[in-house]
């Protein structure tokens, strides 16, 4: 349209290019200067420039994930997969790389890819990269967010306090006093609130909270099984384990059997996630249900949404956890 190719001109004349660096630039070129590039993107930033062409909008969404887990990703990558299947959109999966914040290198893969919208797992996003998608007119959703995401920051997440607490009760309702926790990262939001959570709940029983059996580590099992082999072999040792994910707890069950415990008879375990594997655990593994497949879902139609224009009354999502029992918690050994 004249009236986008006056704008373009005026902002690559005030930044001093040509309009064929600016072109570069909007297409996600790589031979294009840093600090060119750099200058550029400020200026478009600054002038609120948003791409907007539907004839050379893609027909794919990005998904994007730090690292790939088979059992749990699964789950969001279905759901995902089923929205934009419906609207006529295939999926294209790629691996940032980087712990929790997509690179410099993929966010100018994704500008020159231009999908329909991004939806970034287990991630953070700088503001800098939101400005160059936005510039471009590609929307993003971050699927449970990594840290605190800002009020414009589109995400889906789950309510991982009420899970946190709903898993402590529960271990305290079996009569268990010495519970552990053992939890990701510490410097992730998830891991942080599903602890409070378990803090809330040992709070509201009266019971003391003792730091010793608290653990952040990350979410995979043998990250588990090292910390429950550390708390097992305290001088008072735990009865019951609260992990913050499944693949951890299958960690803390092998620490147990290793320890000559018995779960649940000896030790009583619970997960977070309820991802397949966990009706497949022998014992059957008590877990807190994420809706991982509706995180999916979910934050595939927020970026739909938002990549044809419809801005929603709000742009952060929680979704409901409950408590799924099974074989793996019992009332504690007297």
């Amino acid at each position: 349209m004249p009236e986008t190719r006056v704008t373009l001109a005026a902002i690559a004349a005030e930044a001093g290019v040509s309009l064929a660096t600016m072109s570069k630039v909007l297409n996600g070129r790589s031979d294009v200067a840093p600090a060119t590039r750099a200058r550029l993107e400020e200026h478009l930033a600054r002038h609120g420039y948003t791409r907007r062409n539907s004839a050379q909008r893609s027909d794919f969404v990005e998904l994007v994930f730090h690292e790939l887990e088979p059992s749990w990703s699964m789950e969001v990558i279905e759901g995902v997969e089923e929205v934009a299947h419906a609207a006529n959109l295939s999926v294209v999966l790629t691996v940032s790389g980087d712990r929790h914040a997509p690179s410099a290198d993929w966010i100018d893969g994704v500008l020159r890819r231009r999908p329909v919208g991004v939806i970034l797992v287990f991630s953070d996003i700088e503001a800098r990269y939101r400005e160059k998608l936005h510039s471009r007119g590609i929307p993003f959703v971050i699927v449970d967010p990594a840290g605190d995401p800002s009020p414009e920051v589109p995400s889906v997440g789950s309510a991982n306090w009420s899970g946190g607490l709903m898993a402590t009760r529960h271990l305290i309702e079996l009569g268990h006093r010495r519970i552990a926790a053992i939890t990701g990262p510490e410097d992730m939001m998830c891991s942080l609130a599903r602890v409070d959570g378990y803090r809330s709940a040992m709070n509201a029983a009266g019971l003391p909270i003792d730091p010793a059996l608290i653990r952040f580590g990350d979410f995979h099992p043998a990250g588990g099984e090292r910390h429950a082999a550390e708390l097992l072999a305290l001088p008072d040792p735990p009865t019951a384990i609260f992990a913050g994910s499944d693949l951890q707890a299958l960690g803390a069950i092998a620490a147990g059997s290793a320890a000559g415990l018995r779960v649940p008879d000896d030790l009583s375990v619970v997960g977070y996630d309820d991802i397949a594997l966990s009706r497949w655990m022998s014992p059957q593994l008590t877990t807190v249900h994420q809706p991982l497949r509706r995180m999916g879902e979910e934050a595939t139609r927020l970026a739909l949404r938002l990549a044809d224009g419809v801005t929603p009354d709000t742009l952060r999502m929680d979704l409901a956890t409950h408590l799924v029992v099974r074989g793996s918690t019992a009332p504690r050994a007297a």
